[in-house]
């Protein structure tokens, strides 16, 4: 009896793809590997600069320093209190009490396990903040991202913030991810998981130098960003992941945030970079700062990374928007 072709070729198939897969899953493991031991050498050059407090079962990295009038540092996408303490923290830590916070997910701070906080709950996590650490209607400084967190913790706590200060803040709706934000735009979690940990660190690392060229643009790049701003922390795979969940929260969360711009009561000043290549400073600065009653707008020379880049400038905003604070 003649055996049918494809009975025949069926095994041959089957060990085809077994093969494959093997070898798939062995890429993978040795992917994971890899961002495994660059995430502990960044730590290692990076390490964590504070204490830590555990908020709702979040567990949040913190610097506190000073005393004085209260003033909480919240920074952007990707980023890490480093980018806070690089030049801008020194040029007001004798004159308040700062304390500069890493949002959950990213520098060392760690969301409550099993969670992902969206920007509205991340608000709450620093709302939440002011409260365990017994602080006087505080001025929130949000930069990038972290000006859409410190809306939301405005809203999330009226009366008990005093101030806004965002920095190139996200504050309105976007209909595209700005270019090189790109690759981490994964609506699936199981998709954002595997990718933060097999080939997210890798591409991090060949992309970095280009996209932190557009990011940093027209200002240059500092030489020493990866370590003295901790921009080495954003390649490790928990962070490249938080990355991601906030890329997908945020296009879901701004609408909510930016329909209650009307409910602000409380001083709000908002500075951007005329040569920003991130967010538009007239969607992101002067279209909120028209809904928020009393916002000031103001646009200097620079680029987006404005508190390394442009510390003094930002100095001098947020020494205005504290004097206009009521204590």
């Amino acid at each position: 009896m003649t055996q049918n072709s494809n009975d025949a070729a069926a095994p041959t198939l089957l060990k085809r793809i077994g093969m494959t897969a093997l070898g798939v899953g062995a890429a993978g493991a040795g992917l994971a590997a890899i961002s495994a031991l660059l995430g502990r050498d960044a730590e290692r050059k990076v390490p964590a600069d504070g204490g830590f407090v555990e908020i709702d079962g979040a567990r949040l990295h913190y610097i506190d320093r000073g005393t004085g009038p209260a003033i909480v540092m919240v920074h952007g996408l990707g980023g890490q209190l480093r980018n806070f303490t690089y030049a801008l923290s020194e040029l007001i830590e004798g004159e308040h009490r700062l304390i500069v916070v890493d949002r959950p997910g990213s520098g060392y701070s760690k969301p409550k396990p099993g969670t992902n906080p969206d920007i509205r709950a991340q608000g709450r996590l620093v709302a939440r903040l002011v409260d365990k650490l017994g602080l006087e209607r505080p001025l929130i400084v949000g930069h990038s991202l972290g000006g859409a967190v410190a809306l939301a913790a405005a809203l999330a706590a009226p009366g008990k913030i005093g101030g806004l200060l965002l920095l190139a803040p996200l504050t309105q709706p976007m209909d595209q991810v700005p270019e090189v934000f790109r690759r981490l735009q994964r609506d699936s979690a199981l998709s954002r998981k595997l990718i933060a940990r097999t080939v997210g660190v890798p591409m991090g690392m060949l992309t970095s130098k280009p996209n932190l060229t557009i990011i940093f643009a027209p200002d240059p790049v500092p030489s020493d960003f990866g370590t003295r701003g901790g921009g080495l922390l954003a390649l490790r795979p928990g962070n490249i992941e938080a990355a991601m969940h906030d890329i997908f929260a945020a296009r879901d969360d701004m609408d909510a945030i930016t329909r209650r711009y009307g409910e602000l009561a409380l001083p709000v000043s908002i500075l951007f970079g005329r040569g920003d290549r991130l967010l538009d400073p007239e969607l992101h600065g002067r279209t909120t700062a028209a809904a928020i009653a009393g916002a000031v707008f103001e646009v200097i020379e620079g680029g987006h990374m404005l508190p390394i880049t442009h510390p003094d400038e930002c100095a001098r905003v947020l020494r205005a928007v504290l004097a206009r604070i009521d204590r």
